[in-house]
């Protein structure tokens, strides 16, 4: 009797250690894509001819510059979106933390016509894990989580999708003049498994 009640107790045990285990390793194996579109790209009217991505380019590189463009955006385009145009505040790749912590992809940090700010992660790609979350680190190139404790940081979320073009929204409390880098970081092993060091827009 008492041999059955401890082989009942052991399986009890290890159900829920296989659930943490499965938490913590699954991610590992699996792909979660997200793909949201750029807010205005979100509200346009699609010409004929182009793919919401074509939208979605064209405005953020008109946004990006400051001189007018050589070729005009297309007519249908100019029409749905009468807003004006949204200001890229900085910019930055994503590069791989170490051998196994890999990303790839681009980082804007947007300020839009109706005065709000987004992070705007765009052709991203980053090595999935548990309870990934998305930083603004007050340094350039974070390490670990000693760097991150030591300059400060602002945490976003967690992050959607390991895959894919996402917005974040940064909340009018962080000043966008002491933020350095994008992070994506693993908060339960508190690893960086990412970073985007920016470029800030002049002005």
């Amino acid at each position: 009797m008492i041999r059955y009640a401890l082989v009942g107790i052991g399986i009890l045990a290890i159900i829920p250690i296989a659930w943490f285990a499965w938490w913590l390793l699954s991610p590992i194996f699996t792909t979660n894509e997200v793909y949201e579109d750029f807010p205005n790209a979100a509200r346009a009217v699609v010409p004929e001819g182009m793919s919401r991505a074509d939208v979605e380019a064209t405005m953020a590189l008109a946004a990006a510059s400051d001189s007018p463009a050589d070729e005009a955006m297309p007519a249908a385009l100019m029409e749905s979106t009468a807003a004006p145009q949204d200001l890229v505040k900085a910019a930055g790749n994503f590069r791989d933390a170490d051998s196994f912590h890999k990303g790839s992809g681009n980082a804007f940090i947007y300020e839009l016509s109706s005065g709000e700010r987004i992070l705007r992660l765009d052709e991203f790609r980053v090595t999935n894990g548990p309870d990934l979350r998305v930083l603004l680190a007050n340094t350039p190139d974070p390490e670990s989580h000693g760097d991150l404790d030591d300059s400060g940081y602002h945490e976003l979320g967690k992050l959607k999708g390991n895959v894919g073009a996402q917005n974040y929204d940064i909340p009018d409390s962080v000043p966008l003049s002491d933020v350095e880098s994008v992070v994506i970081y693993c908060k339960p092993f508190r690893v960086v498994f990412s970073v985007a060091t920016l470029a800030k827009a002049e002005g």
